[in-house]
């Protein structure tokens, strides 16, 4: 064969592409998911290749309050022209199949790449715009506040929290990105070059595992006399006692007394759970890991809730206060147990 031509796996992959990518204009592209105490099911946005789907009205509601537009199909462009844009990298790339030529695939997957990049750009001036542009007359007005969704992940907004993530035409999307990706390695033989350089190997093994461990589970301050536990709901005032967890999607929760996180856990058990924080007793505020922290319960501990338990960095540190506190050492898995 033509080294200039690609394979016949690679046009049977492009083909697939082209479905994947005919697909996603039929199906939500991405969700925005909105969950507060007021609405225990959740509110969802859907945002097809051509419209907005989902709870719409109720969030415009919500939005008016707080100053922020209401979201409307005719306000976007985007939802016009991008059915169009789909279909044409579909066509193209049924067109790379039948001409079978590498650099034709090439210039698809660079010419791709860079519709999603333009597009996540979009995305972000649009969330922008919309979180930060706030009507100065509306009813809820907080100084210095904007409700800027995130473009990816979690944030908190107000009492909601936002959780903006890919939807199944997304999804076929960045499948479709992802074989791209695999063809042009395959056409180029760029396993080939790889394997000849260890040093190239370890490094890319090693920004890949890097990119993998960055997933959100950095510690999220606790401001004491402003933020609330959301167990008991009462203000956390003392940060010996305070904890906090990080869930799988990147939420954060917060609590008074390490009991109420355990009880929180418990009550939520269907939510995952990635990083559990606790403070350190003889520091100020500062949180630490649950499962590297040395734990002390009962004795003359008196926490917030009467959870009767506290967390400490050092070893020592725990043994000096448990004869102080008249204490006894408890394990993290006990704690969780309780």
């Amino acid at each position: 064969m033509n080294n200039s031509n690609i394979s016949t796996l690679s046009k049977v992959m492009l083909l697939l592409v082209m479905v994947l990518l005919v697909s996603s204009v039929f199906v939500p592209m991405w969700r925005i998911e909105l969950s507060a105490p007021q609405y225990p099911e959740g509110l969802v946005l859907q945002l097809h290749a051509n419209k907005i789907g989902g709870d719409v009205e109720i969030i415009n509601g919500l939005n008016h309050y707080i100053g922020m537009k209401t979201l409307h199909k005719e306000d976007f462009i985007e939802f016009t022209v991008l059915p169009y844009i789909i279909g044409f990298f579909a066509l193209c790339a049924l067109v790379v199949a039948v001409v079978a030529k590498k650099k034709g695939l090439y210039a698809l997957f660079i010419s791709f790449i860079l519709f999603g990049i333009l597009a996540a750009v979009d995305f972000y001036r649009w969330n922008y715009e919309y979180g930060h542009n706030l009507d100065p007359n509306a009813a809820i007005r907080v100084p210095g506040m904007s409700y800027q969704p995130p473009l990816i992940g979690y944030k908190q907004l107000l009492n909601f929290g936002a959780y903006s993530i890919p939807d199944s035409g997304g999804w076929m999307l960045i499948a479709s990105g992802f074989l791209l990706f695999l063809l042009v390695i395959k056409e180029a033989n760029l396993l080939q070059r790889f394997k000849k350089s260890s040093t190239t190997t370890a490094l890319f093994v090693f920004l890949s595992l890097s990119f993998f461990s960055c997933a959100k589970t950095e510690v999220v301050p606790i401001k004491l006399n402003v933020d609330t536990c959301d167990f008991c709901k009462m203000t956390i005032a003392d940060g010996k006692y305070a904890a906090e967890v990080i869930t799988e999607k990147g939420r954060v929760y917060k609590f008074d007394d390490f009991m109420c996180m355990v009880h929180y856990g418990k009550e939520n058990s269907n939510t995952k759970m990635t990083t559990y924080y606790v403070n350190d007793y003889t520091q100020d505020n500062v949180l630490i890991t649950a499962e590297t922290a040395f734990f002390l319960s009962g004795g003359t501990i008196q926490s917030p809730m009467r959870g009767g338990i506290i967390a400490f960095s050092s070893e020592n540190d725990a043994k000096e206060f448990e004869i102080k506190l008249k204490a006894k050492p408890v394990t993290w898995e006990a704690v969780i147990a309780k």
